[in-house]
Order: structure tokens, then sequence, then C-alpha cells
């Protein structure tokens, strides 16, 4: 029968959603973007297609983001984006409805929490399971977390950056802070606007901080072509930007992320520090791919620092085999059933 014993992760993502289906992997990675018709409410497109339509609708269709900072901004689109996930994940055709394990990241409210669990049974899904992102993120990395010793992740995505000290399959310390890939990008609009007198689009960031984005200068200069709008004639201008320029534009949000981690490491028992100290910290997501982010963390704090291999799908694979140990996960992650006194 269709859709019988269908089990998938899910990891919503401020940028990006990724969908793990039991047995066969990675099956799902598309944008968090939903194109509507102003008018008619009506979803023109989901995901990489709608993206493309970022910053360049006409004035009937309107290009969303239904998430920021990790959290759902829009609860309607979100369920649509949700819906149309999950169809192409699983099929429209199905007699029983999916389990699903969702990330969230581990600074949200018990509102927050409960408006994904909400969105993923309106979208479809059966019983529902959150997982806290940095438990994800770890088990996706390939760190044994259910051992006493400590291990340390710093999980970068789109709208948050959690970091976690775990031990014994549960998280002992933590810190969730909103700057991540989208503030990157941010910074870099704002650097070129106050510096260049350049206006650009999240998209150009987003191809600056890709290409020649760093944390700290890099030991050899690279440059890449930007084009804009000239503030001062109004006309399109194309300039050359350096990689020392990025360094600096993006140098607030770097040493933000540094004294988060700074925070959560006073903060931890003696015995997982010493683990941590001869283990090394862990960095998962898109946003720990920014050249030298791993280098500035190793100086600041003096322990090593490493990326992990396939960062950008180590939250959704996490999710994903996490769904071999429910029972044994259930503990530490929250289910739609203990939200609520609904019958499954």
């Amino acid at each position: 029968m269709f859709g019988f014993g269908l089990e998938i992760g899910i990891d919503l993502g401020t940028a990006s959603v990724l969908a793990f289906k039991k047995n066969e992997g990675i099956i799902l990675k598309e944008p968090s973007v939903v194109a509507l018709d102003r008018n008619t409410g009506k979803v023109l497109s989901v995901g990489e297609e709608a993206r493309q339509m970022l910053g360049r609708t006409p004035g009937n269709i309107v290009a969303i983001r239904p998430l920021k900072d990790g959290v759902i901004s829009d609860y309607d689109v979100t369920e649509k984006m949700l819906r149309h996930f999950i169809n192409k994940t699983c099929g429209k055709r199905r007699f029983f409805k999916p389990k699903i394990i969702i990330c969230v990241p581990s600074g949200v409210t018990e509102v927050e929490k409960r408006a994904v669990i909400d969105a993923t049974i309106e979208a479809g899904g059966g019983k529902t399971f959150l997982i806290e992102e940095p438990i994800a993120a770890a088990i996706g990395a390939g760190l044994d977390i259910s051992k006493p010793d400590g291990n340390m992740i710093i999980d970068i995505g789109g709208g948050t950056t959690d970091i976690a000290v775990i031990s014994l399959g549960g998280i002992v310390v933590s810190n969730s802070i909103k700057v991540a890939g989208d503030k990157f990008d941010y910074a870099i609009m704002k650097y070129m606007k106050k510096t260049h007198n350049l206006l650009i689009g999240e998209r150009t960031a987003e191809d600056l901080k890709i290409n020649i984005g760093t944390a700290s200068v890099r030991s050899k200069s690279i440059q890449m072509e930007c084009r804009g709008r000239d503030l001062i004639t109004g006309l399109p201008k194309t300039i050359s930007v350096t990689s020392e320029e990025m360094a600096e534009a993006l140098s607030e949000e770097t040493n933000d992320i540094c004294d988060a981690v700074h925070t959560v490491l006073e903060k931890t028992p003696p015995e997982l520090a010493a683990d941590i100290s001869s283990r090394g910290i862990v960095m998962t997501g898109g946003g720990s791919l920014l050249t030298n982010l791993n280098k500035l963390l190793e100086k600041r704090t003096g322990i090593p620092t490493y990326i992990a291999e396939d960062a950008i799908s180590c939250v959704a694979k996490g999710t994903g085999k996490s769904l071999n140990h429910l029972s044994s996960l259930e503990k530490n992650m929250i289910s739609n059933s203990k939200m609520n006194s609904r019958k499954w």
C-alpha cells in the first residue's frame, strides 16, 4: 500500500530544506523559498525555481522566505511549503501519514516548537517529533554522543548558529544566536552600500560570500566583479571587490560567533572541557564553510576546530539516522503527542 511505514527526517532550515528518507538517504535539497500570487494567494513555485525569482518578480508575484532566524515567521506559507516537500518526498497518493522527525534550533520557545509541529501536521505529516539541531548535527557528523564524553558542535545555518556541548546523548550547555549565513549576506550588502555606494541584492551578496568571503585575511588575495546600482547616479555599475574587504565586512558577525563559543566554553564543566580540548570542536552547516572561520575559532579558543565532512547535510543526515533510534532518543525529543492530547 502506498505510504505504509514511511519515515522521513526534515532539516527545516531558514535558507534550505533537506529531507532524508529512511533506507534511501537524502532525497530532497531545496531552498526555503515560496513564490505566491499576491491576488489569489496561490503557490506558483517552491524551492529552487522560487529562489530564482527573489528580487526579480513583477508586482503581482512575491517570493517569500517563510522562515526567519530558524523559526516560522509566516505560518500559512510554511505549511504550503512543507506540504509541497512532503508530497515530493512521499508521493501524493498515500494511505498512511508519514512519521516525521523535524529539526529546530536549540533556543526555540515552546510556542515556536508548537508552530513547527502544527505546520507539519497540517501539511500532511503523521506523528511528528522535534529534535534539536546540535544533536542532529553531531549524529550526522559521525560523533558518538551516547558515551559520557564531551563533544562540542557548532552548527552555522542560514538563520541561527547553534553551539552545544553534548554528552550521554543530551545537551549539557548550549547557546543559540541569530547570527549565521543570512547575517553574513546582510553584512556584505551593508558594507557595499557604505563603502562603495553600491546597492546589491541578497543573491549577489551570497555569491560574494561563497566565492571570496573569508573570516580572516587570506594568504593570497582574490577578487571578484560585483554588479549593482550606483546610489549616486542611480545607474548600473560594476566594481571589483577583494577578499580583504570581505574579511572587513564580516568581522562583526564572525566575532559574535567566536564570543558565543567562548561563552559556552566558560559554562562547560571542567571534565567535559578537558574532553573538548583533546577531541577538538566540530563545525557543521553551510555557514561553517566560510573560508578561515575554523582557523579564526581555533585562534580565539586555542582548541583544534574541524569542519565536518559534507557539512551542509550533517543535520539532515543526523535527523535521518535518528529515525533508527527513536526509542533511545525520544527522551530528548518533543513529539506532538507530548504537546497536545491528540490520539494517533
